[in-house]
């Protein structure tokens, strides 16, 4: 006869039934939290930014040496876990106090960002920002001072182009951000804050460097578009112009297939003695690049960028302040730049240069790009 004992089979069910029970509750738990606390794809992709990639292929070289080859010799350092236990408890980065101070300051969010490669002066205290003003500011009709703009619309003798594209559009031109403007020819007393005008802005900006290029023989479309006049029709919010601009692009891209680049034109927030260089006794305003870096095509943008930036930087020294990355939370991540392998966006200037100093850039811009482009056709072709 076959006995059974009643304390083996009461333990291996209280064992299930314990399981069962705490499993429900996890799960009661996780779909009581708000959409943006679940777990998800977004969620764990914006995890896994908050490690730079060489931590990835340190992982990868536990299991397979061959991995490690990948790695710099800068960057081979012994993997602290306890410091990555901390910033995942904290997200706080103990080599960046701005994961910190963030938090805390208000306003601080305006300069977050990476800075990938540093131009003279560049630093974590002048990043880049732009504002959000009201949409009654920037569409205030706010008269400006136009006969600056005539006066340096033509630049000195440029020799007819060796080479052209033969009348095709191949780099397309527009301003997301469409009414930015600058306080030297604003009505006296306009705030910074205020710098915005429907008649003076970077679309004139946008102009010149389409004249400037077409003139070395490179096929340019600026775009017409006032996307701050749309954002307003529309009802949308200042920080969605980007949603307003993209359709437009997409439509630009699929009416010329031959369009290769893509430059978004905006101005900095930032004071003159940031964003002014003097170059053989002329005062430029200088640029610099921003590449988003939540979408695939972040590392060619970023490639073009950084080329571009070493060329301003060799021929004109200072011009340029470099090249920065923007993600994660409180800015648009994208700027549309995941639609091309050649999109970028460049900041002309700050608030208070002169649309001369402006001007100026822009030729050295267009002199620079068009013997970067020419020489990309040769060796393509």
């Amino acid at each position: 006869m076959i006995s059974f004992n009643s304390n083996t089979l009461i333990k291996p069910i209280i064992i299930v039934t314990t399981s069962l029970m705490v499993m429900f509750v996890i799960a009661g738990m996780l779909t009581a939290l708000k959409p943006e606390l679940r777990i998800s794809s977004s969620s764990v992709n914006q995890w896994s930014q908050e490690f730079e990639t060489s931590f990835f292929v340190h992982l990868l070289g536990f299991e397979n040496q061959y991995f490690n080859q990948a790695i710099p010799a800068s960057d081979k350092k012994t993997i602290n876990l306890s410091t990555i236990a901390f910033e995942l408890a904290t997200s706080i980065n103990p080599n960046d106090p701005r994961s910190l101070l963030g938090r805390e300051l208000p306003g601080f969010s305006l300069f977050d960002g990476e800075i990938i490669v540093a131009g003279q002066g560049t630093n974590y205290t002048n990043m880049p920002y732009e504002s959000s003003p009201p949409l009654e500011v920037l569409l205030q009709e706010r008269e400006a001072s136009i006969e600056n703009i005539e006066k340096y619309e033509e630049s000195g003798n440029v020799p007819p182009p060796a080479l052209t594209t033969n009348g095709e559009k191949v780099v397309y031109i527009y301003t997301t951000h469409s009414r930015e403007s600058y306080l030297p020819h604003l009505p006296e007393g306009t705030k910074s804050t205020e710098s915005y005008s429907h008649e003076m802005n970077v679309m004139n900006v946008a102009e010149k460097l389409g004249k400037e290029l077409e003139k070395r023989g490179i096929g340019v479309q600026v775009e017409k578009t006032d996307f701050t006049k749309v954002v307003s029709e529309k009802g949308m919010k200042y920080y969605q112009s980007y949603d307003v601009s993209r359709p437009v692009i997409k439509q630009a891209m699929e009416t010329n297939r031959k369009l290769k680049y893509f430059f978004d034109i905006h101005r900095d927030s930032q004071p003159h003695k940031v964003t002014t260089t003097t170059i053989n006794g002329k005062k430029y305003a200088r640029t610099i690049f921003i590449i988003g870096g939540e979408h695939a095509k972040y590392e060619q943008n970023l490639k073009l960028a950084t080329d571009l930036h070493n060329l301003l930087d060799e021929k004109y020294p200072g011009l340029s302040r470099g090249v920065t990355k923007k993600q994660g939370e409180g800015t648009n991540g994208k700027f549309n730049q995941d639609l091309s392998e050649n999109a970028i966006l460049i900041e002309i200037g700050g608030v208070e240069n002169s649309i001369e100093e402006v001007f100026r850039t822009a030729e050295a811009l267009a002199e620079v790009f068009s013997e970067y482009y020419w020489q990309a056709e040769e060796v393509n072709g």
